[in-house]
């Protein structure tokens, strides 16, 4: 995903333009059903509602700490290698490709020990319409959480250590291609729990990057107040579309 925007006097992103490929989602709902598959509390500190995340936002995440076990925490998102000297790269790596994970020393080495679920409960996609862009937002129809895969990593040379993410896209399934050529790596039940498994083969790991194409997918056409990452309220996953696709 390609992205562009001006800052204004304070350096904040004010607008973004989308070349769409997993730049935006939600989690306006506490993600129960995945705290309690790890065994963590409830309730994740200080949450609040989101309904329009962007790049270099927070996302809450589930990583595994230094001892073995899972720890919901924030991270922003645009993945910071370890070893880069300018920070700046995080906006360029919103996004991971799955199928070449093994071949970029960014991705590399978080793959085999820097594995995170990115919490959500939508995420959108423009679909293109002429030179119109039309956003599309997906949810599960249950309406419940569900996992980003996503890598991460730490990098130590600013003032403080900044932890960030990003999210793994794949292609996209039979019921999402008519919107985008790619989509999120989705992680359901099982699927998350495998993703964060300090023992598994890379072949396995790789092989939950497939697209996700179950009939529980829901996507329905939002209004363009999404457009604008300023806009952070119930109306940007209003539904404008008669039917759900």
């Amino acid at each position: 995903m390609r992205f562009s925007g001006h800052r204004s006097r304070r350096g904040r992103l004010t607008r973004i333009i989308l070349d769409p490929m997993c730049g935006r989602s939600t989690l306006h709902d506490a993600p129960t059903n995945i705290l309690e598959r790890f065994s963590l509390p409830p309730v994740l500190p200080g949450f609040v509602p989101r309904y329009n995340i962007a790049p270099t936002q927070q996302q809450w995440t589930i990583a595994m700490d230094n001892d073995g076990s899972p720890a919901a925490r924030q991270m922003r998102w645009g993945l910071i290698p370890s070893w880069a000297n300018d920070p700046s790269v995080g906006h360029r790596m919103i996004n991971a490709r799955a199928e070449s994970l093994t071949e970029r020393a960014a991705f590399s080495t978080p793959l085999r020990t820097q594995r995170c679920l990115i919490l959500a409960d939508g995420y959108y996609e423009w679909r293109a319409e002429g030179k119109a862009k039309i956003p599309m937002y997906f949810r599960l129809a249950d309406g419940r959480a569900f996992a980003l895969a996503g890598l991460w990593d730490r990098w130590e040379k600013g003032d403080a250590p900044l932890e960030t993410c990003t999210v793994i896209t794949t292609s996209a399934g039979r019921r999402t291609l008519p919107v985008h050529h790619r989509m999120p790596a989705l992680l359901v039940d099982d699927a998350a729990t495998a993703w964060l498994d300090g023992s598994a083969r890379q072949s396995d790991l790789l092989s939950l990057l497939a697209p996700y194409d179950r009939e529980d997918l829901e996507m329905y056409e939002v209004g363009r107040h999404v457009n604008n990452p300023a806009n952070d309220s119930p109306e940007c996953i209003r539904r404008v579309s008669a039917e759900s696709l």
